[in-house]
């Protein structure tokens, strides 16, 4: 599974953190796209003063292509999956900031965020209104992989900020908004801005541990967990606070804590979000079987919730449910073409390798580069996503120079993996031996990581510590990828005739 923070990993590799409890994914991105930005406000029919309208529509025929690619994908999910939850319309237009933050809180978000934009429209004065709209397009654009909502929510906090200067509300959202982008240094220094205003705010207590996870301060980020535990102790805290342990190799606390978690977890938004960790953290350690229960309890808390959809179909996958894998996949990426399910079922389909299978993986991939042109234009740093999708199935050279750049950005054990293993394809094996090692020296247990390790160390002829590595990754989760479990075979084959 992709990483579990920010990154459309999906992590995603990498990303991450599954979204906040009362996150909704049930429109299609093209329709609640459409009618939310046909006059390219964050606000329809509210006055923004001092936006260029036609910067953006130039950009927008600059990109006329990719969104097209995506259309299509999108097209089929659009019928698939229907017009989802939030159709029952906008709400009052005197609606109070609170009550509409309320209705986020509940899951609703399509329907909450029509009402704050008819609430703006009535008072286009109220910094928390914009503050609350803002985060909420963050939380959309995360949860349904449009990352052209993000322009749209710099706007809505930025004028929360003219209207209420160091509000700590918006200033929490910029640090979410931050860490969607993978600006994790930019998140960290908005969440501190925001905690010096309000030391107890839930959002920037959380976007704090986030941007220090996927910056790779471990230890830092430890601590802010528990910090987060202590002021807000909450389903969003005990999630970060497992997350942090996992990647310290402490599984059996991180499980404990987030069956503590889920028993706390009152709304079916917190349940499919919590029993959604529960069941990464039992993917990562080869347990299908329990998995698919964790996963059944978030998709009966919330049938339409993405992380648990994928993570399903993963499931199946390693499992040995090919077509079952296949089939949801189609559905997702039709809803949700993220770089994350995009790859995997590509992979599926060259694993099946029927007629036109290749064709298939090809376009794929393809859509990967779309997303990755889209992700950019809305101020995304895609660069993990694409370090990792392009070693495999693109360009060398530009998963190299994308996994460098990350590198450079954030040192995390997913951005060492991805930097290792971009050398390795551009045949630079001792080059890789140590980032590959630092992916793994933190304890946590991620078959793909040691996977990558074991063929980086074949490649430079340590066959021992090949073969330990190897094994391991199929050890600890045989199905992590039918590719990758194959290739590992082959080469523990390979080292076993070697001695």
């Amino acid at each position: 599974m992709p990483p579990r923070t920010n990154d459309s990993a999906p992590d995603g590799g990498g990303h991450p953190v599954p979204p906040a409890p009362g996150a909704e994914t049930t429109r299609p991105v093209r329709a609640e796209h459409a009618r939310d930005t046909g006059r390219g406000d964050e606000v329809p029919g509210a006055a923004a003063p001092g936006r260029p309208a036609t910067g953006r529509r130039a950009r927008g025929l600059r990109l006329l292509s990719c969104a097209a690619l995506l259309a299509v994908a999108a097209s089929a999910g659009a019928v698939a999956v229907g017009g989802g939850r939030d159709g029952a319309g906008a709400g009052a237009a005197d609606a109070a900031p609170a009550a509409v933050a309320g209705v986020l809180a509940g899951g609703d978000l399509g329907a909450g965020i029509r009402s704050l934009q008819a609430h703006l429209r009535a008072q286009p004065k109220d910094a928390a209104g914009w503050a609350t709209l803002g985060t909420a397009y963050v939380e959309q654009a995360r949860t349904q992989g449009d990352p052209s909502r993000y322009p749209q929510a710099e706007r809505a906090l930025r004028r929360s900020l003219a209207l209420d200067p160091g509000n700590d509300q918006a200033l929490a959202g910029q640090a979410a908004l931050a860490a969607a982008r993978h600006d994790f240094t930019g998140a960290l220094a908005y969440a501190d801005r925001a905690l010096e205003r309000n030391p107890y705010s839930e959002r920037a207590l959380c976007s704090r541990v986030d941007a220090l996870v996927e910056l790779g301060r471990y230890e830092e980020a430890e601590a802010a967990a528990t910090t987060a535990d202590r002021r807000r102790p909450g389903v969003p805290a005990f999630t970060r606070y497992a997350y942090v342990r996992e990647l310290r190799g402490d599984v059996r606390t991180a499980r404990e804590v987030l069956r503590r978690a889920l028993r706390s977890a009152a709304s079916p938004a917190d349940v499919a979000y919590v029993a959604t960790a529960l069941g990464q953290l039992a993917w990562n350690q080869g347990d299908h079987g329990a998995a698919l229960e964790h996963y059944a309890r978030a998709l009966a808390a919330d049938d339409g919730y993405l992380p648990a959809l994928e993570g399903r179909a993963r499931a199946q996958a390693a499992s040995g449910d090919r077509a079952g894998a296949v089939a949801a996949l189609e559905r997702i990426v039709a809803r949700s073409p993220l770089p994350g399910p995009l790859v995997a079922l590509g992979e599926l389909y060259e694993d099946r390798d029927g007629d036109g299978d290749r064709a298939r993986a090809r376009d794929q991939y393809a859509l990967v580069d779309a997303w990755t042109a889209l992700a950019r234009a809305g101020g995304v740093d895609a660069g993990l996503d694409t370090a990792l999708a392009a070693a495999d199935h693109g360009d060398a050279g530009a998963a190299l120079r994308a996994a460098r750049a990350e590198w450079d950005r954030r040192h995390s054990v997913h951005t060492a993996d991805a930097l290792a293993w971009a050398l390795h394809v551009n045949g630079r094996d001792e080059e890789a031996l140590p980032y590959a090692r630092r992916a793994t020296a933190t304890g946590y247990r991620n078959a793909a990581f040691l996977y990558h390790r074991g063929v980086i160390e074949k490649a430079a002829g340590r066959d021992g510590a090949a073969r330990d590595s190897l094994t391991a990754a199929l050890e600890l989760n045989p199905g992590f990828s039918p590719s990758g479990a194959r290739a590992a075979r082959a080469a523990l084959k390979e080292l076993g005739a070697a001695r």
